[in-house]
């Protein structure tokens, strides 16, 4: 699942509501950066499984961006509502096709500089989601304080089948300088 339906006003004045940072070549590589998501899930999964979450304001441009998606890819929110609420709607629509997927769930803006370690952990993660009832979230160890993302702390019990997976202690999303 590739989250797709933020407005991107964090890149104003590049990005607007009606062609928002995930639809622009940001970086100047010749693809979008909803397209590099798209070409990098390929590596994980068939294109036939890779879905995109967006407003219905971008089914088109979404569509123009991703020519290889069907209809029933390109999944429209009811209504923007934020990240939890958008992939509970992906799960259940891709829960009602097949009860027993393994989903990842990516951001479609994300900057992606090591692809190949990208997908080793994915397939890390998922190999491991598919033989325990669990969620995996993945992390990178932040090179400075940032208010703008999320912070996962987490227990350093090692797993005793995969010493990269560590169990989550707690999660803050963006907190203040100081807790950062």
């Amino acid at each position: 699942v590739i989250m797709a339906g933020g407005i991107g006003s964090r890149f104003w004045p590049m990005s607007r509501t009606r062609h928002p940072k995930q639809f622009i070549d940001i970086l100047g590589t010749g693809e979008t950066l909803i397209q590099q998501t798209y070409n990098r899930l390929k590596r994980i999964c068939p294109e036939e499984n890779i879905y995109i979450v967006t407003n219905e304001i971008y089914r088109d441009l979404t569509k123009e961006q991703l020519p290889n998606l069907n209809d029933e890819q390109v999944i429209c929110e009811p209504s923007r509502k934020n990240t939890a609420p958008c992939i509970a709607y992906a799960n259940y629509k891709i829960a009602a096709k097949n009860p027993n997927a393994n989903i990842v769930v990516a951001p479609a803006d994300h900057l992606i500089l090591k692809e190949d370690e990208f997908v080793r952990v994915i397939n890390l993660a998922l190999a491991y989601t598919e033989k325990s009832e669990t969620l995996v979230t993945l992390g990178i160890t932040p090179s400075r304080p940032d208010t703008g993302y999320g912070y996962i702390q987490f227990d350093n019990d090692l797993d005793a089948v995969n010493p990269e997976i560590k169990k989550v202690k707690t999660f803050t999303e963006k907190p203040d300088l100081e807790l950062a």
